[in-house]
C-alpha cells in the first residue's frame, strides 16, 4: 500500500487521523503504519451500527452433566479410551496465553508471573507440570501449542526457552501469534497507540483457532494424526490438561465437543454456565440469568444451572474446521483504551473511552452439535489467578496448590 491508497481509503472511511503524524515517521515507520492499515478489517466498524442487538441470546434450557460419581464409577474405562488415543497422538493441547499480568501489578506475560513463595514457581511452570504428569501417565509426548500476542510473543519464547521449557519436549512445542482487532472511540474512531501503532488488541479468546490455522498448524495436526485438540486458559494453575478420563468421556460421549465444569459454589457464583441454547450446547453468562434460572431445581432438590465452566475445552478437529469459514459472532466491550491525541500525547483513561472487538470461545461451544459437560473437583482443578488478593488471587490459588500437595 503506498501513502496515496492509505489517504484514498481513509479519506473514505472518514478516519485520516491514522495519518496524523505520518511525515514525521521515518520510511521503516511509515511502511509499518500502512501495512497496519492495509490489514484493518473494516467489517469490524460495521458491527458498531448494531451493538446493541450483536449480544442477543436464544431460549436457555438446562443441560445435564457427566458428574463426578458417574465419572468415577466408569474412571478406569474413560482412562484407557484416553490414553490410549494420547498415546496414538490423536489429541493435542493448545495453552491461550496470549495476555498480561496487568491485573496482577505485573507487566509480562501472566504466564511468567512467580507464583512460589521460598523457591521460583511460575505459572507456565505449573500448567507444563501438570500436563507432564499426562505424558508420563501415558508414555508419549503430547503436541503442544502456545498462543501468545503481539504484545508477548517475544518474552513468552524466550523465557520458556531461557527456562528449557520446564522440562516439557521442545520438539512438540509450537508457538503462534494471536490475531489483532483494533479499537476505537465511541464516535468510531480508530485509535492509535503511538504515532506509527493503531492501538490494537488480541481478539478474544474466540480467536485462538483461526489464528493456528493461520501458522499452518491444522495441516499440521492432520497429517500427523491429531482428531481432538484441548484449548485451555492460562491463568489456572491446577487446570487438568488432557486429563485422560476428560479426553475418554468426550470420545466415549461421540459428542462434538466437551467442557469441563466445576459444582457452582452458591447459586449467585460469577461464572458462565454449560446449557442449551436453542436446542444447541452453549453457555450462559451469569449477568444473563434471570432469578428463575438461577435458583430453578430439579426434583431431588439441585440446581438445574449448576455447572460452571472453566475454560478448559475439547473440540473435534474435524468440526472445527467445518466451523472455521464461519464467522464467530463480535462482542463489543467497553474498555479504558491508552491512545496518542492530536499533539502526539499519550493519554492513560481512568475511565472507558472507547470499545474493542472480541470473539469469544463461548460462542464455538454453541457452533458444536453436541457438548458432554464432564464434572472436575473444584479443589483439585480450578485455581484461577486473576487478582492479586481475594477471590480467584495469587493468594487463592496458592492455598490450593498447597492443599494438593505443591511446593511453594
Amino acid at each position: 500500500m503506498t501513502k496515496q491508497d492509505a489517504i484514498n481509503l481513509l479519506t473514505q472511511k472518514d478516519q485520516m487521523q491514522l495519518l496524523s503524524f505520518y511525515d514525521t515517521l521515518t520510511p521503516e515507520q511509515q511502511e509499518n503504519l500502512l501495512a497496519q492499515i492495509e490489514g484493518i478489517d473494516w467489517s469490524l466498524l460495521d458491527v458498531l451500527k448494531t451493538h446493541e442487538t450483536v449480544n442477543a441470546r436464544g431460549t436457555f434450557a438446562p443441560l445435564s452433566a457427566m458428574e463426578l460419581s458417574q465419572i468415577d464409577a466408569n474412571r478406569a474405562h474413560l482412562e484407557e479410551v484416553g490414553l490410549q488415543a494420547i498415546r496414538e497422538g490423536k489429541v493435542a493441547a493448545v495453552l491461550l496465553a496470549g495476555g498480561q499480568g496487568t491485573r496482577l501489578g505485573f507487566d509480562k506475560p501472566k504466564g511468567m508471573y512467580n507464583i512460589g513463595v521460598t523457591r521460583e514457581l511460575y505459572i507456565f511452570e505449573c500448567l507444563i507440570n501438570n500436563v507432564m504428569e499426562i505424558v508420563k501417565k501415558a508414555g508419549a509426548w503430547i503436541p503442544f501449542y502456545i498462543m501468545t500476542s503481539d504484545k508477548n510473543y517475544d518474552d513468552t519464547t524466550a523465557f520458556l526457552k531461557e527456562k528449557n521449557y520446564f522440562g516439557y519436549n521442545a520438539k512438540y512445542i509450537h508457538f503462534f501469534k494471536q490475531e489483532m482487532a483494533p479499537s476505537v472511540d465511541y464516535n468510531g474512531k480508530l485509535l492509535m497507540e503511538a504515532p506509527d501503532r493503531l492501538s490494537l488488541s488480541p481478539n478474544g479468546n474466540g480467536g485462538w483457532f483461526s489464528s493456528l490455522c493461520r501458522y499452518g498448524y491444522d495441516k499440521q495436526m492432520k497429517e500427523a494424526g491429531v482428531e481432538w485438540l484441548t484449548a485451555f486458559a492460562v491463568d489456572n494453575v491446577l487446570q487438568r490438561i488432557n486429563d485422560p478420563a476428560f479426553v475418554g468421556a468426550v470420545i466415549d460421549s461421540g459428542c462434538d465437543c466437551g467442557g469441563m465444569v466445576v459444582r457452582k459454589a452458591d447459586p449467585n457464583e460469577r461464572v458462565g454456565v454449560l446449557c442449551t441454547e436453542d436446542g444447541k450446547p452453549s453457555i450462559v453468562e451469569y449477568y444473563e440469568m434471570t432469578e428463575d434460572m438461577i435458583h430453578l431445581k430439579d426434583e431431588n432438590g439441585n440446581l438445574l444451572y449448576n455447572f460452571g465452566v472453566i475454560l478448559n475445552y475439547m473440540f473435534n478437529l474435524d468440526r472445527l474446521t467445518e466451523i472455521k469459514s464461519k464467522r464467530l459472532p463480535l462482542h463489543i466491550v467497553e474498555k479504558k483504551i491508552p491512545y496518542i491525541d492530536g499533539d502526539g500525547n499519550l493519554i492513560k483513561p481512568t475511565t472507558p473511552n472507547g470499545y474493542k472487538f472480541e470473539s469469544l470461545i463461548l460462542d464455538m461451544i454453541h457452533m458444536m452439535d453436541s457438548c458432554c459437560p464432564f464434572e472436575v473437583e473444584r479443589e483439585k482443578a480450578f485455581a484461577p489467578v486473576k487478582n492479586p488478593t481475594g477471590v480467584d488471587s495469587v493468594e487463592s490459588a496458592r492455598k490450593l496448590l498447597e492443599k494438593n500437595g505443591v511446593t511453594l
